[in-house]
């Protein structure tokens, strides 16, 4: 069977029901004052975000206990673990091959509007990076920010709001997951410190199907 057959099944299948995912439209109740105020100045157009990552409530089978986060880096999703079998799934950028992490660890701190100190490697890799943004919407930290930590050292690595939403469902940040700035936001009010993440490794699929069958169906 073709790549492309397979994935009109697996668009059969999603229709049908055998995947369960209900979308949950955000909502600007989780927007404070500042935030309304900062993201009316975006310096990014308005993107049209594709459906499959748009933030759903979907059936979850893996064991991690409610609160956990769990990041499935193929699929370009975050789970964020619900009581009774489910989670809030939302759709999110992750690191590029060469760059990406996997591992378990906790949620350090949280900050909202953090600034943006790049790291050393990431100022020998891309030329012209400052030394320091200041909080905005024109900082690629985003909104909010989630610093994981491992044996209580930070790990450098975060869960954070993006300036470039148009990249979500991509591989190509610096080895941090991006989510759009509204679920950043949602996903923020939910997670308590010292939350559990698991950035699974690859080919640890949480999704029923892998990823190639929601783009094949979009190749020529």
């Amino acid at each position: 069977m073709g790549q492309r057959a397979f994935a009109f099944i697996f668009l059969g299948l999603l229709l049908g029901g055998c995947v369960s995912a209900t979308l949950e439209p955000a909502s600007e109740a989780n927007l404070k004052p500042r935030d309304k105020q900062l993201l009316a100045r975006a310096p990014y157009a308005k993107v049209d975000i594709p459906a499959p990552y748009r933030r759903h409530i979907v059936d979850y089978q893996r064991k991690e206990v409610a609160g956990s986060i769990i990041v499935d880096s193929d699929a370009r999703y975050l789970y964020y673990v619900l009581p009774g079998g489910k989670a809030i799934r939302y759709g999110v950028t992750v690191g590029e091959e060469a760059l990406a992490w996997s591992g378990v660890a906790k949620v350090g701190h949280k900050e909202e509007w953090p600034s943006w100190v790049p790291t050393a490697d990431i100022k020998r890799r891309i030329a012209g990076t400052p030394d320091f943004v200041g909080p905005g919407p024109h900082n690629p930290m985003g909104a909010r920010a989630l610093y994981l930590y491992q044996n209580g050292k930070d790990t450098l690595y975060r869960i954070h709001g993006t300036n470039q939403p148009e990249y979500i469902g991509q591989a190509i940040s610096s080895g941090c997951i991006r989510m759009t700035n509204e679920d950043v936001i949602d996903l923020y009010n939910r997670v308590k410190p010292g939350a559990v993440v698991v950035v699974l490794d690859p080919n640890q699929f949480v999704s029923p199907f892998p990823r190639i069958a929601l783009w094949q169906s979009n190749r020529t």
